[in-house]
């Protein structure tokens, strides 16, 4: 295969994808080519991809329509549960933005390795002129810590990155209900639990919302606010404008599997190992060919490498459930180098050796 023929094999789907999501009223173009875009570094989104090759007509917009979103609700203090680097990249985001923050850990080591964590960012910052020392201080004094879910009592919003584990969140949401403050809204930053299960547990169902920011949360700007059908309106627009108040890029969708851009990527992902399945192309030709012909920064062995086999292969089983296609059904080889234990950079073998 060309290069050209390897790169349609696999955009062509994606393409395909995006545009029955849109067609589908999951989510808006623009939200689902910004996603794309901010959370996998793509320098064009699918939709425009489509539209660009006469396979998409970009739907008409009305200027005039476009509304800023506004926070109905005051945000002043920010509280964050779990310390670890989701967590922790969450709180370094609202400090530096001027929030108050008060993060939760299960240990006093837990909630000062945060902390830690915080000051090295910050320091590297300096280091390269971004910072200067009064801002790391300014970020640092917004820094309060507590072993004590209590401490969350007067936080206006209160932001979960905890383990995926939906009966230590149902647990945490019980107990969120109970300590947060009347109109508190309280947010999740699940990447596959269904979200309305965690709302269904508290008597605020239209106070729960999904903020799932991207790794490193200092650096990545995308932000997928997540709604159930009883997330207030006025809860979805004030997480919005508090998404754009600290620079990130909100992209709006529903409560089901894989949101917008992990039910796009993880899909291509499987498709190129299905393609060196086949014969018909070897892992770098394949990599080589999309970061050419696509312009994607990372090549899709590559990226697998990076995210993790095991997680890839979580991520595409959920998809495949969710929706049943049977494209979505995960590739042997990438079953079978789990059962290998070659999950990638973490292991120092997944497709690549490191």
């Amino acid at each position: 295969m060309t290069p050209t023929q390897i790169a349609d094999a696999l955009v062509l789907p994606y393409l395909e994808h995006a545009q029955h999501m849109f067609e589908s009223g999951y989510a808006t173009a623009d939200d689902i080519d910004n996603a794309m875009r901010f959370g996998c570094g793509y320098p064009v989104g699918p939709l425009a991809t489509a539209a660009a090759r006469g396979l998409f007509t970009p739907p008409a917009t009305d200027e005039s329509a476009a509304v800023e979103p506004r926070l109905h609700r005051e945000i002043a203090r920010v509280g964050v549960v779990g310390t670890g680097t989701m967590a922790t990249g969450i709180v370094q985001v609202f400090a530096s933005s001027g929030y108050d923050v008060v993060y939760v850990g299960r240990s006093e080591d837990k909630v000062l390795g945060v902390r830690a964590a915080i000051e090295r960012s910050l320091d590297r910052l300096v280091e390269k002129g971004r910072l200067d020392e009064d801002g790391r201080s300014t970020v640092l004094d917004h820094l309060i810590e507590s072993t004590e879910r209590e401490a969350l009592a007067d936080a206006d919003i209160v932001i979960e990155a905890i383990a995926e584990d939906l009966a230590v969140k149902v647990g945490l949401y019980r107990d969120l209900d109970r300590i947060a403050r009347p109109g508190a809204i309280l947010a999740t930053t699940t990447s596959s639990m269904p979200i309305a299960r965690l709302a269904e547990v508290t008597g605020r169902p239209g106070d729960v919302i999904g903020m799932h920011f991207f790794n490193p949360a200092p650096v990545m700007k995308l932000v997928e606010i997540v709604t159930t059908e009883l997330t207030s309106p006025e809860v979805d627009e004030t997480v919005k404008a508090l998404t754009a108040q600290v620079g990130k890029v909100g992209v709006s969708c529903g409560d089901r599997a894989g949101f917008i851009v992990n039910c796009l990527l993880f899909p291509y992902l499987n498709d190129a190992v299905r393609l060196l399945e086949s014969g018909a192309a070897s892992m770098t030709e394949i990599d080589e060919a999309v970061k050419a012909e696509l312009g994607f920064p990372m090549g899709p062995f590559e990226l697998l490498d990076v995210v993790g086999n095991d997680v890839s292969l979580a991520i595409e089983q959920e998809l495949f459930n969710e929706f049943g296609v049977p494209a979505f059904a995960p590739a042997k080889l990438l079953e079978e180098k789990v059962a290998a234990g070659e999950l990638g950079r973490k292991t120092k073998i997944g497709f690549y050796t490191y």
